[in-house]
Order: C-alpha cells, then sequence, then structure tokens
C-alpha cells in the first residue's frame, strides 16, 4: 500500500528490453548451436543478460 504516494520512477523500458531479448536469443543459440564454445559463449551472454534484467527490475522496485 502507498497511501497514494507515488512510487519510484519508471522502469527503463528499453533496458529491459533488451536485456530481455539477448537473452533470449542466447538460449536459442545456445540449444541450437552444435559447437560447445559457441554453446558455452551463449549461455555465459544468457546469464549476463538475465542479470541485467534483474538488476534493473530490483533497482526500480
Amino acid at each position: 500500500m502507498t497511501y497514494g504516494e507515488q512510487c519510484g520512477s519508471a522502469l527503463p523500458g528499453r533496458l529491459f528490453e533488451w536485456s530481455a531479448g539477448v537473452g533470449a536469443v542466447a538460449f536459442l543459440v545456445a540449444v541450437a548451436a552444435p559447437a560447445v564454445r559457441v554453446r558455452q559463449a551463449a549461455l555465459a551472454a544468457q546469464i549476463l543478460a538475465e542479470g541485467t534484467a534483474l538488476l534493473v527490475i530490483l533497482s526500480h522496485a
């Protein structure tokens, strides 16, 4: 309950959309790529993008 108070600034949509998109693409590459090195790099990119999205959400909660 906020009792009529305004919360902080709005969630920066572009940053969230970008990190969610990068995470989704990296997930698809990690699942579909035949080379182990490509899958490992895609997994690292996915974890980084999801971490960024999580930090954006938590910092504006």
